[in-house]
């Protein structure tokens, strides 16, 4: 039974992509603490077991998925790419720099002392970094080499061999430092202080509430003992967290004005924050069930922030700007919720979320910027465009010490993925590719290329694995955790950022979401997303880009040996 079942798979390998997909994500699902695989480390190792059958992908598969990727990942990043080349964007991209220097130049180092070739070179720097897609980049610029399809492919081979072997260590590694051993290194206490820096920043005493998009409600009261009060002196004491939004005397809607003054049975519909209008039935009566006499109509809306004035100023001060009636109730950059605190620096594509009565948010929305489209429908042609676009791109090159470099289909696909995406969130109100779209297109995409790359890697991987055993575990650990300490010591030292800042930037350098999470959680809130989103945009682009350097540089390195 069983050979029938491997001769199954091996005629028709397209149930074997699809049982390395379902497997590697039911593995990567899977959580010890704050460590998770994920769906493309799982998908890798379940691909190389599978592998080890002789199942092979046709490489068009291969190449067509990853081209979807690719694109996908810098159409989703290139707003807030361009949106961090400011002052403030460069300043925590010096990180950036330190990542991506540091990381060639111990890659470089091991490949002399361990006589990597360019694949495993390649994947150390893939896994250690825990940047998936140097996986792909690197694999395609191998492709362009011009070697024998044996040797072009044992390197290949290797490349997602080395990484599904360093991923691991250097996934461990990031979390734990970031979370546990670096806020001893700076002997701070991380909790402390991301409650005094979320205070600072405007934020109130419950963080960890406050970090979620904070709830809406509108309630009816009948004045008793709120009579005589103005309209004014209720916005005073409310502070901007909710308003009057309507008032009925005696079945006649009256005009809401900051002088007018309640009466007794006057019946007041209030909208806003819930904790805001706990205690309103003690400043105007109780709290009226009956709704009906009230037809206001409000609406949750998003505007993505594209007014040049609002870039880098404050929430509060464009919160002031907006009608008294619409509340910004959450803030959204690079599809990450930050918090939302009144000094929360504002920025190009930031996703704002307004919640108010419908006429008031259609006059606020001109005031942020654009309304986002919430269609579900994909530009196809747009999107193909950019992919063929990028194939043209790709395909130039030069030589560096006679060895050919080029961005390859991948650089170029991400460079053109890039200009796509920001003239996108340029231009919100046109019809392009929507969040959701580009999901799936970088999760399947990655998953899909990844599964055929591990599928043809099986029969050469446990090679690799007795050749260096657990030399290249350790390096993979020094590549991940070098850098970033390299980091803590220019942000702490140099650009004097707080804790939580730095470390969530030491996190987004290493594009380590779980590293993010679990400094989330040692610091009680979301101030660590401040960092995170500036150094995440900008290595998530550069790092890819290392691919096709590295597979050169290693190839040079070798050639000097000679």
């Amino acid at each position: 039974m069983s050979g029938e079942v491997v001769e199954l798979l091996r005629t028709q390998p397209e149930i074997a992509l699809f049982l390395v997909l379902a497997i590697g994500h039911a593995v990567g699902a899977i959580r010890f603490g704050p460590i998770q695989l994920g769906g493309i480390c799982g998908t890798l190792i379940a691909a190389l077991v599978v592998g080890q059958l002789g199942i092979r992908v046709d490489d068009s598969v291969k190449n067509v998925f990853f081209m979807l990727f690719i694109f996908a990942l810098g159409y989703a990043g290139g707003p807030q790419f361009f949106a961090n080349l400011d002052a403030k964007g460069l300043r925590l991209g010096l990180l950036c720099l330190v990542e991506v220097v540091a990381v060639l130049a111990l890659v470089l180092g091991a490949t002399v002392l361990l006589s990597l070739d360019q694949g495993t070179a390649a994947g150390l720097m893939a896994g250690a970094a825990t940047e998936s897609a140097v996986v792909g980049t690197a694999t395609d610029a191998i492709s362009k080499l011009g070697l024998p399809a044996a040797d072009m492919q044992q390197l290949q081979a290797n490349v997602v061999t080395a990484y599904s072997i360093t991923y691991v260590f250097g996934l461990i590694a990031i979390v734990v430092f970031t979370s546990q051993v670096f806020p001893l290194l700076l002997r701070v206490d991380l909790r402390a202080e991301a409650d005094r820096l979320w205070k600072t920043m405007g934020g109130g005493d419950d963080p960890g509430a406050a970090s979620a998009v904070p709830e809406m409600v509108g309630r009816v009261f009948e004045v008793t003992t709120g009579r005589g009060r103005s309209i004014g002196e209720l916005a005073t004491i409310l502070g901007g967290q909710a308003h009057v939004e309507r008032v009925l005397r005696a079945g006649q809607s009256l005009a809401v004005e900051p002088a007018l003054r309640l009466r007794a049975h006057d019946r007041v519909l209030a909208i806003g924050r819930r904790a805001a209008l706990v205690n309103v039935a003690e400043l105007l009566g109780r709290e009226f069930a009956d709704t009906t006499a009230f037809d206001a109509v409000v609406e949750t809306t998003e505007a993505v922030l594209s007014r040049r004035e609002w870039f880098g100023r404050e929430l509060r001060e464009l919160a002031a700007a907006l009608p008294p009636s619409v509340q910004v109730t959450g803030v959204a950059r690079d599809r990450h919720a930050m918090p939302l605190l009144g000094e929360l620096r504002l920025a190009r594509g930031d996703v704002l979320q307004l919640y108010g009565p419908v006429d008031e948010v259609a006059r606020a929305l001109p005031l942020a910027g654009d309304r986002v489209l919430a269609s579900t429908r994909s530009n196809i042609s747009f999107a193909a465009a950019g992919i063929l676009l990028g194939v043209f791109i790709g395909g130039f090159s030069v030589k560096l010490g006679g060895i050919p470099f080029s961005l390859g289909t991948g650089g170029g696909a991400l460079l053109t993925g890039l200009g796509f995406g920001w003239y996108q969130a340029k231009n919100p109100h046109r019809l392009s590719v929507p969040p959701d779209a580009l999901a799936l297109m970088k999760d399947l995409g990655l998953a899909t290329f990844i599964a055929c790359v591990g599928l043809a890697s099986g029969p050469q991987a446990l090679a690799l694995i007795k050749k260096f055993g657990v030399a290249l575990p350790l390096v993979g650990v020094a590549v991940a955790v070098v850098p970033a300490s390299l980091s803590l010591f220019v942000g702490h030292r140099l650009l004097k950022l707080e804790a939580p800042v730095l470390l969530g930037a030491i996190a987004g350098q290493q594009c380590s979401t779980p590293a993010l999470s679990a400094v989330q959680n040692a610091a009680g809130n979301a101030t660590p997303l401040l960092g995170y989103t500036i150094t995440y945009a900008i290595s998530n682009v550069v790092l890819p880009l290392m691919g096709p350097l590295i597979v050169a540089l290693a190839g040079l390195v070798h050639h000097a040996a000679k």
